[in-house]
């Protein structure tokens, strides 16, 4: 990676936008985890590959519009990250903006307050996926 925001990156869904079954990715393959009280107000996965120490589970990636099929590999430029205060960061996909501004809200909405959500623009994430990349 090197760490300028047009450097695309690819992330697997493991949660479809709108659904409530919920999939985890594990050894190379997406496994049954669990069903969701709520369905996911976006599509929701991860950075196969690139571990978070926060949790110590692979980089979450979020993409903002229409629904993505679990499963779905996608390559794209990050355009942001949702920094949490427990180091839990998410990495965004998609329009921050534009018609795209209530998916943001929803993804917002999603985490309580006392996560401290805060949205940074793509130079943050691709400094943080830099940094996280120089560390396997």
């Amino acid at each position: 990676m090197t760490g300028t925001p047009s450097t695309p990156v690819e992330g697997v869904v493991e949660w479809t936008r709108g659904t409530v079954d919920r999939f985890v990715w594990r050894g190379g393959q997406l496994l049954p985890y669990r069903t969701e009280p709520w369905p996911a107000p976006v599509n929701y996965g991860c950075l196969p590959g690139l571990v978070n120490p926060a949790d110590g589970a692979e980089v979450d990636a979020v993409w903002l519009g229409e629904p993505l099929a679990v499963g779905q590999r996608v390559t794209a430029v990050p355009s942001g990250l949702l920094r949490l205060s427990d180091g839990d960061h998410k990495v965004l996909f998609g329009e921050l903006a534009a018609h795209h501004g209530g998916d943001v809200l929803a993804l917002l909405a999603w985490f309580p307050p006392e996560r401290g959500a805060q949205l940074a623009g793509p130079e943050e994430a691709a400094a943080w996926l830099q940094a996280l990349g120089a560390e396997r």
